[in-house]
């Protein structure tokens, strides 16, 4: 069957039942004959539905209690005394005797307090008031925080903050650290900060728990500018930073980014006053280099390490995988996995999602998939990370069938999709437009009990980047606030990545304007942002400034960025751009990625630079990774249009042999082939053969095979296919009218020319200015320039709203010819 595919030779033997003369007889462009094209696809979308299941879901009664609950309109409390307290409410008994540190009235305050709806709480405490300043707050504070009561620990801080500490001075310094620590504990970071933006903590003197408390608060919620400040103060303050502050400030630097120097200098100081590295502080280190893609400098600090007598365990291993399997390099992952055992360093469940996450990266999605297995079978179960890598990497490659079934298969197993699971499900549908399918994942998630989180939101506002949906993004960033969800760096980046695709600029300004007022520090995934804007316009010139401002402020481009700069070459046809980054990386700059090569093999498929793509592609194979559907496709479609039959045999026989299943590109490409040599009876059998095996052929299956027709005169043929696809429920587009237009002008048919632009017309596809020039040329080319000028003067009859401006380039360009 493949070599009656690809023959060695362009010409394809005609089947004698089927003429390949030009066929003048009973071809016009029938407008009594030809069914009617199908309506075009309503615009509107279930936006709104959508935004509606969100709000529901993202409402107070599917998430935590708020810290600051709005007063309720509870009566308010008359003054109450102790004995009354002791009469209505029974005192705390507490087996443990968790709480046996807190007085008699102590425990009746407790009580009281526990037993209280949270609304009507401040209410509470203004009416024992004087009670509560006869007790030791400190101890109180304690004993909610042990009955498990934090909000209520928070809600009392701020009263007291309010009530008692406001006229009486500083507050006591242990009530601080005491809250900070409940509130760290809990990881509730923002509600701690937002308590400490009132009080000048520097000016207490606190000891050093509660000061790295604080700072990882701020790291937490990405305000590392803040971090490092807070880090400085306490230093001021004679505190010596131990070995967790440290740790915690190696992770600021490591997620802030360009700070390689900074971590460095810390771990030199570290040295210098005595301290010991940590598991914690070697995989915080070697994270960060991962972060960065630093992979050499990766491996200098994990061999340094070992030199000075480290020994890694599992924890600092899974940190080193990590690095290399985000950069795809498997092989090198896979020799870590080798030196874990070698050392009777068990691998553990981390272990194995680092290992799936370095498989699918580098494009062996089923390999990845198949280590869940290995891992059953080693008595280690996946959870959700584990499966939501694959579903994610599937959905990434547009095998969303597969994820799907993936999903599936992690529900049949026992395995609970949690809240990153929903997100690349709704992602993955998100991209493709399917809502009706997302409005079904939230219901899931609201039956399961699964709360969306901010990440929900910002994939929301991703997928509403869109030209003309600006005022959605409006819509959705309110609605989100209004949930109480808080914007992060994400959101901000997500918000500029939105803007940037609406082509609103203003608001890109705005919002990367209020990022920094908000105390949140540009990353490198805010500049990817704003290169992923600019990509889809084609702006290479201002991507170009955007990546010499990464570089100047001393972010290093990683691979996304590369990738994103190659596609906005690609998208402005500037082939010198592209071969720029090709030079940096082959000489060994830029660490050659699966990601990055595939991107460098679709740049080049764009411009239509053969030898790039080719070259490209040998790149990508001598890595050792594995092609997916799309890159093999487009390796295909540059053979077929260079009309290279061999060379795109051989690519067909490679996505056979990688396991893969050639789809409706692959086939279109294929019929396109057979059209440009002139084999139009071959297109059409490819076409036949979907049909046959139930597929659906779409558009371009049809424009390809109509192309193939109108090639070679064929038009009855032509016609007869364009009746199929309108009968299937397809509607033409202007590439099929011009087609029908270009087959009929070139053969002087200028009658059915007119014909067909009035069908256009007709039925609400405007012709474009190719449609005209392409008669004009026809006519031009029989040297009939007079009747090229008269079909020019006469195109507004028909179609009123052609423009002057094109009307004087049709005209120039008959001049033009008729001088030349």
């Amino acid at each position: 069957m493949e070599g009656t595919l690809f023959p060695n030779r362009p010409s394809f033997p005609i089947p004698r039942t089927k003429s390949a003369q030009p066929n003048h007889h009973n071809v016009k462009f029938n407008l009594s004959t030809l069914p009617l094209p199908p309506q075009s696809p309503s615009p509107s979308l279930p936006l709104d539905s959508l935004l509606q299941h969100l709000l529901h879901l993202s409402s107070p009664t599917h998430k935590p209690k708020p810290i600051n609950p709005p007063q309720s309109k509870l009566k308010k409390f008359s003054a109450v005394s102790v004995s009354q307290l002791e009469g209505s409410v029974e005192e705390v008994h507490s087996p443990d005797g968790s709480v046996e540190f807190l007085s008699r009235k102590g425990k009746l305050l407790l009580n009281s307090i526990v037993e209280h709806p949270l609304p009507g709480l401040i209410d509470l405490f203004d009416s024992v008031k004087f009670e509560l300043l006869d007790v030791d707050l400190i101890g109180l504070l304690r004993g909610l925080d042990i009955s498990g009561n934090w909000e209520r620990a928070v809600l009392l801080f701020e009263w007291a903050v309010l009530n008692v500490y406001s006229r009486n001075g500083k507050i006591d310094n242990q009530l601080i650290e005491l809250i900070v620590r409940i509130l760290g504990r809990e990881s509730q970071h923002s509600v701690a900060l937002k308590l400490l933006d009132e009080i000048p903590v520097e000016d207490y003197s606190l000891d050093v728990r509660a000061w790295t408390t604080i700072i990882h608060a701020y790291s937490r919620i990405g305000k590392y500018e803040r971090a490092i400040t807070m880090f400085e103060k306490m230093r001021k303050t004679g505190l010596s930073p131990t070995l967790v502050t440290y740790n915690v400030m190696l992770d600021v630097y490591g997620k802030m980014g360009r700070s390689w120097t900074k971590i460095l200098g810390l771990l030199d100081e570290m040295r210098s006053n005595g301290l010991e590295f940590d598991e914690f502080t070697c995989s915080t280190v070697i994270s960060a280099c991962g972060r960065e893609g630093l992979l050499d400098e990766a491996r200098k600090f994990f061999s340094r390490l070992k030199s000075e007598g480290y020994v890694p365990g599992t924890f600092t291993y899974n940190s080193l995988l990590q690095v290399f399997g985000k950069a795809g390099v498997y092989s090198e992952a896979l020799s870590i996995l080798k030196e874990m055992e070698e050392n009777n360093c068990p691998p553990d469940l981390v272990t194995y999602n680092e290992l799936v996450a370095a498989y699918v990266r580098a494009g062996f999605h089923e390999e990845g998939a198949d280590l869940i297995d290995t891992m059953i079978h080693k008595g280690i179960m996946p959870n959700a990370i584990t499966y939501t890598t694959v579903i994610n990497a599937y959905g990434k490659a547009g095998k969303e069938d597969k994820a799907f079934s993936f999903f599936r298969r992690m529900k049949e197993s026992g395995c609970v999709p949690n809240v990153c699971t929903y997100n690349a499900i709704l992602g993955m549908l998100g991209k493709k437009s399917r809502l009706e399918e997302m409005i079904d994942m939230l219901c899931e998630m609201r039956s399961n009990g699964c709360a969306p989180n901010s990440v929900t939101w910002n994939s929301m506002l991703a997928m509403c980047g869109n030209k003309g949906m600006h005022k959605y993004v409006n819509r959705v960033f309110l609605e989100m606030k209004s949930c109480g969800f808080e914007p992060d760096r994400d959101t901000f980046n997500a918000l500029i990545g939105a803007y940037g695709r609406c082509g609103s600029r203003v608001d890109v300004v705005k919002m990367y304007e209020e990022m920094i007022k908000a105390g949140f520090t540009p990353c490198v995934t805010t500049y990817n942002a704003l290169l992923n804007a600019l990509a889809r316009r084609g702006d290479w010139k201002e991507a170009e400034s955007v990546i010499l401002d990464m570089k100047k402020k001393g972010f290093k481009p990683n691979e996304t960025s590369y990738s994103l700069i190659l596609n906005c070459y690609a998208k402005g046809g500037n082939s010198r751009g592209i071969e720029l980054v090709e030079e940096e990386i082959y000489k060994g700059h830029i660490f050659p990625s699966w990601i990055l090569l595939r991107t460098l093999v679709l740049a080049n498929f764009k411009c239509r630079a053969l030898m790039g793509m080719e070259r490209a592609f040998q790149e990508f194979r001598k890595h050792g990774y594995k092609p997916d559907l799309v890159l093999c496709n487009s390796m295909l479609s540059i053979f077929a249009k260079n009309k290279m039959y061999d060379r795109a045999h051989e690519m067909l026989q490679l996505i056979r042999d990688s396991g893969l299943q050639p789809d409706l590109v692959t086939y279109n490409s294929l019929m396109d082939m057979y059209a440009r040599g002139g084999e139009c009876w071959k297109s059409e059998e490819i076409l036949k053969g979907i049909q046959k095996s139930g597929g659906k052929p779409d558009l371009v299956s049809y424009n390809t095979v109509i192309k193939g027709f109108c090639r070679q005169g064929l038009m009855q043929e032509a016609i007869r296919t364009l009746s199929e696809m309108t009968i299937r429920g397809i509607r033409p587009c202007i590439v099929t009218y011009n087609t029908f237009v270009a087959g009929y002008a070139g053969r002087g048919m200028f009658t059915e020319v007119e014909e067909v632009i009035r069908y256009m017309i007709q039925h609400d596809c405007r012709p474009n200015e190719l449609t005209y020039k392409i008669v004009v040329d026809s006519y031009c080319k029989a040297k009939k320039y007079e009747e090229a000028i008269e079909f020019v003067s006469n195109i507004t009859e028909i179609d009123k709203f052609f423009d002057d401006q094109s009307l004087g380039r049709l005209t120039f360009c008959i001049r033009e010819r008729m001088e030349s």
